[in-house]
């Protein structure tokens, strides 16, 4: 039988005839490391090193991190910790051992990270916007669903609107109030545009005098709201467009029975005004000057008188207050609960194409409405007079070029 000295013996022989180094890719064994393992042979045999025997010159030591593995003859193997498996019927499997023949390390076990608590106050608030999102959808959803869907509004008033942002990337909405009854044409005695995402990044709203004297693309020189008969709300926007420069992107068409519902819904006791004068003439219920809580068809009432000296103009201004008025009445916390169901009456019952999302992104900008709404009355001050249009009706005669300038200067302010 050979001996283990007499295999590496003849193993160190043959490498020292190679040029190209060693035979297998593995650390080279130091002389200490020989002496070790020669002293006792794979299948438990001792014996006694030759200290006569050394390790050939051009076979030096490699570095310890190399790889210590090593496979006899008999098919025997030494890993890298130092383990000796054997391939006979000798000593079996024995304790793993490091490089140098001690007990080799035992791998550390990574310690489990402890899983961090989510902060409390962040969840509340969290599961809250959560609540609040399900509720105004569900509000938003339900008051569409419910709506009583009592407008008439024409199909006439249901067109196609081509709407186009400003040149300031602004988003106006045309309001346009409608007096729509069955067998009659629709009139618009409400015409104004309401700007909310402008560079004030505050609710702006303009009015304009239904008899202003303009020219309608297609049918000349006549009367504002002439323009809605003919051609819905697309006619007006390209009306306005053309006479005053002003762009609006979307629109809202809202007849009288629709704001009625709305303004109960929002404000089931009312919303506080501060009448200018008593009024009686041509309309439903007679109003008294001074503070008071008004439902909402008596808001709309007020709103809609002109039988006085004043005329349009003080039809405009009170519309003006009207609005004016809603915005501030919605800091009220019981109104904002209530807010998303309005929304959703007034989208089920009015024309519109405005997006919920535009709503909701400018829900700030409506809120800064409730400390009160900047507003602009065309034609301005000292820009009019009266005169006639091609049908021989009264109108007011504008300077168009100011009026312009004045809106253009109002929505940058």
């Amino acid at each position: 039988m050979t001996t283990r000295k007499e295999r590496y013996k003849k193993l160190h022989e043959d490498l020292a005839k190679e040029s190209k180094g060693t035979l297998f890719a593995r650390r080279q064994l130091t002389k200490d490391d020989q002496d070790k393992l020669e002293a006792e042979d794979w299948d438990g045999t001792q014996v006694s090193p030759d200290e006569n025997y050394q390790v050939p010159p051009n076979h030096s030591a490699e570095p310890a991190n190399a790889n210590p593995g090593h496979r006899s003859a008999n098919g025997s193997f030494t890993g890298t910790s130092g383990s000796h498996y054997s391939g006979g019927n000798g000593g079996g499997k024995k304790p793993p051992r490091s490089k140098f023949g001690g007990k080799a390390k035992q791998p550390r076990v990574p310690k489990v990270k402890k899983k961090q608590r989510r902060h409390p106050v962040l969840s509340f608030l969290l599961k809250v916007l959560v609540v609040l999102l399900v509720y105004c959808v569900g509000a938003f959803t339900f008051g569409k669903l419910t709506a009583d869907q009592q407008s008439v509004l024409s199909d006439q008033e249901l067109k196609t609107f081509n709407g186009m942002s400003a040149s300031d990337g602004s988003n106006n909405i045309l309001l346009l109030g409608s007096d729509s009854r069955e067998g009659e044409t629709a009139r618009a005695d409400t015409i104004m545009v309401l700007q909310l995402d402008g560079p004030s990044h505050k609710p702006k709203l303009v009015s304009f005098m239904r008899d202003t004297l303009v020219s309608i693309p297609g049918y000349g020189q006549t009367k504002l709201n002439a323009a809605y008969a003919y051609g819905g709300a697309e006619l007006v926007r390209q009306t306005l467009s053309q006479n005053f420069g002003i762009d609006c992107k979307y629109y809202t068409i809202v007849d009288f029975l629709s704001f009625e519902s709305v303004i109960d819904t929002l404000f089931p006791k009312g919303v506080e005004i501060d009448a200018e004068k008593d009024m009686s003439s041509h309309i439903d219920v007679p109003i008294t000057a001074g503070v008071q809580m008004m439902d909402g068809h008596t808001l709309l009432q007020y709103a809609r008188f002109r039988m006085d000296e004043e005329g349009d103009f003080g039809r405009v201004r009170r519309q003006q207050q009207v609005m004016n008025a809603v915005f501030s009445s919605m800091k009220n916390p019981l109104v904002l609960v209530k807010l998303p169901y309005a929304a959703g009456k007034v989208m089920g019952e009015a024309a519109t194409d405005l997006p919920m999302t535009f709503l909701l992104k400018n829900t700030f900008s409506i809120a800064k409405g409730a400390g009160g709404i900047d507003r602009l009355s065309v034609p301005i001050d000292n820009s009019w007079s009266y005169g006639t249009d091609d049908y021989g009706g009264s109108v007011l005669v504008v300077n168009k070029e100011q009026n312009q300038q004045a809106v253009e200067a109002f929505f940058n302010e």
